[in-house]
C-alpha cells in the first residue's frame, strides 16, 4: 500500500513566520518578503525537474510542529584560537567572537540582527539573489532566523579562519542560517561549517544552510563543510560562488549524518584565470539519503575547475547525485573534469550518478567520469590474504575510497580529524555533541604544498 502523500501544510504555518519576522524585527518589505516564501513553500513542488522527481529520496520526511523559535540555554563550546573568528548558533542565538588582530586588519561581522536594522541588502540576503523554484528553498528562505556577513578588505594583511559551529538542541527545533563572505584583492580564507546535536530525539528537526562567495581578483578561499546532526534531522545546503579574476576557491563537503539531506552547489568562473575544485564525500547508513547537485559555469578564458563526488552507502541508504558543467561560448582554454562515484556495502543501498557537460565553446577540454558498484571481491580477498578480517578489509576499502577525496582538499591532515567521526558512523555509534570532548575539528590550517597548482591547456585533468 503507497504511502500517504505528506501534509505539507502542518509543517509550518504563516502565523509562525509572521511570530519569526515579529522577534528578529524585520522590517516590512522583508516581513512580507517571508510571508510570500511561505506561501511559495506551499505551491511549488519538492524537485521541479520532472527527468528527477523518483530520484529525490525525500520520502519519509514529516516536519510537523517544526519551530524556528526554538529557545534554550547556550551549549558550551571550545574556546576558539586566539586568531580565529569563531561563530556560534544554537537555540540561544548567534554568538561572534572577533578576534582583535582581525579587527585591525579590517575584517567586519554582521549579524542577521545587524542587516536587518540596517536593511542593507537584506532581501537579497534572505534569498541568496535567488528565485526559489522548489518547496525547500521557498522554506530555507522563510525561516532564516540566524546569518551572518564577513567582509574582508583589500590586501587584508592577515589570512582570515572561521570555525562556525551549529549545534541543536532543542525539540522540533529549525535552524535556518544565511552566511554571506565579500572578499577583497588578494584576500585568504579558511571557513569550517560543523553541524552537530546534543541529542537523538524520536521526531525530526530543520537545518538549512544557505552561503554565498564574492570573491575579488586574487583572493583564496576554503569553505569547508562538516555535516554530523543526528539521524533524524532533515537538511538543505545551498552554496553559491562567483570567483573572480586568478582567484581561487575549493569547496569540501563531508556528509556523515541526517536523516535526508540535499545538497546543491552552484560556481560561476566569471574571471579569467579562475580555479575551483568542488570535493564531496558521503557516508550513508540505515534509512539516509544524500541528494547532491554540482553546478559549475565557465564564464572566463583559461578557467580551471574539477569536481569530486564519491559516496559509500550501506543498509538501505540512497545517494543521488548530479553534475553539470557549462562551458560558454567565449570561455576559451577551459579545463574542466567532473567525477562522480559511489561503493555500495550493502543489497539495499542505491545510488545514481549523473555527470552532465554542457559545451558551447570549442578551445577546451572537458571530461567526465561515473560509476555505482559493489565493493571490488577480489580486494577484499587480497586483504583477507594478508590476514585482515572481511569486515576491516571492507571499512579499510570504503574509507580509501573517500579518503581519495580528502587527500585532495588544501586542509592539512583532514582526513585524520574526521577519522573519530567515520569510526563512530562505521561502529553505528551516535555522533553527538558532548562536553568535554565535542567532535568539532580543531585547529584547521592550508597546507603549505596547496599553492596554485601548475597547469597548462595542453596538460591532464587529472
Amino acid at each position: 500500500m503507497a504511502a500517504a502523500a505528506p501534509r505539507f501544510d502542518t509543517w509550518l504555518e504563516g502565523s509562525a513566520v509572521a511570530a519569526l519576522s515579529s522577534k528578529v524585527g524585520d522590517p516590512p518589505a522583508i516581513a512580507r518578503f517571508r510571508q510570500e516564501s511561505h506561501a511559495a513553500f506551499l505551491a511549488l513542488p519538492l524537485e521541479p525537474d520532472p527527468l528527477y522527481r523518483k530520484y529525490g529520496y525525500f520520502a519519509g520526511v514529516d516536519l510537523h510542529g517544526l519551530n524556528p523559535l526554538a529557545e534554550g540555554p547556550p551549549v558550551v563550546v571550545p574556546a576558539p584560537n586566539p586568531t580565529e573568528l569563531q561563530i556560534v548558533h544554537d537555540a540561544a542565538g548567534t554568538h561572534v567572537g572577533l578576534p582583535s588582530v582581525l579587527e585591525r586588519a579590517g575584517v567586519r561581522v554582521e549579524t542577521l540582527g545587524d542587516i536587518l536594522r540596517s536593511n542593507d541588502g537584506a532581501a537579497e540576503f534572505l534569498a541568496g539573489g535567488e528565485t526559489p523554484t522548489d518547496r525547500l528553498t521557498a522554506l530555507s528562505i522563510a525561516l532564516v532566523n540566524r546569518g551572518t556577513r564577513l567582509t574582508v578588505p583589500d590586501d587584508c594583511p592577515v589570512p582570515v579562519q572561521v570555525r562556525e559551529l551549529i549545534v541543536l538542541s532543542q525539540p522540533h527545533e529549525g535552524l535556518a542560517v544565511r552566511r554571506q563572505f565579500r572578499l577583497g584583492r588578494r584576500a585568504r580564507l579558511l571557513a569550517s561549517e560543523q553541524v552537530f546535536s546534543t541529542s537523538a530525539p524520536d521526531h525530526q528537526r530543520w537545518y538549512a544552510s544557505s552561503t554565498d562567495v564574492r570573491s575579488a581578483p586574487d583572493s583564496t578561499s576554503v569553505l569547508l563543510t562538516l555535516h554530523a546532526p543526528d539521524p533524524k534531522v532533515v537538511s538543505v545546503y545551498r552554496r553559491s560562488a562567483d570567483v573572480g579574476t586568478h582567484a581561487r576557491l575549493r569547496w569540501i563537503w563531508s556528509g556523515f549524518g541526517g536523516f535526508r539531506t540535499r545538497c546543491r552547489n552552484f560556481t560561476d568562473l566569471t574571471g579569467n584565470g579562475s580555479d575551483v575544485d568542488d570535493l564531496q564525500t558521503f557516508y550513508g547508513d540505515a534509512e539516509q539519503s544524500y541528494d547532491s547537485y554540482v553546478k559549475m559555469t565557465h564564464v572566463g578564458t583559461d578557467t580551471h575547475a574539477r569536481s569530486i563526488t564519491r559516496g559509500v552507502f550501506q543498509g538501505q541508504s540512497r545517494g543521488m547525485s548530479r553534475g553539470l558543467v557549462r562551458i560558454e561560448k567565449e570561455a576559451r582554454r577551459t579545463l574542466s573534469y567532473i567525477s562522480e562515484h559511489a561503493m555500495l556495502l550493502s543489497r539495499g543501498a542505491r545510488s545514481d550518478t549523473v555527470p552532465i557537460l554542457e559545451i558551447l565553446c570549442r578551445d577546451v577540454k572537458a571530461t567526465h567520469s561515473s560509476s555505482v558498484a559493489p565493493v571490488d571481491p577480489e580486494k577484499v580477498f587480497y586483504l583477507e590474504s594478508r590476514g585482515i578480517d572481511p569486515e576491516d578489509a571492507v571499512r579499510m576499502l570504503a574509507e580509501g575510497f573517500l579518503s581519495y577525496v580528502l587527500e585532495r582538499s588544501p586542509i592539512d591532515g583532514l582526513r585524520e580529524q574526521l577519522l573519530p567521526i567515520m569510526d563512530a558512523r562505521w561502529g553505528r555509534r551516535p555522533v553527538l555533541w558532548t562536553v568535554p570532548n565535542p567532535l568539532a575539528l580543531q585547529a584547521l590550517a592550508i597546507s603549505t604544498e596547496a599553492g596554485a597548482e601548475e597547469w597548462r591547456f595542453d596538460s591532464k585533468l587529472l
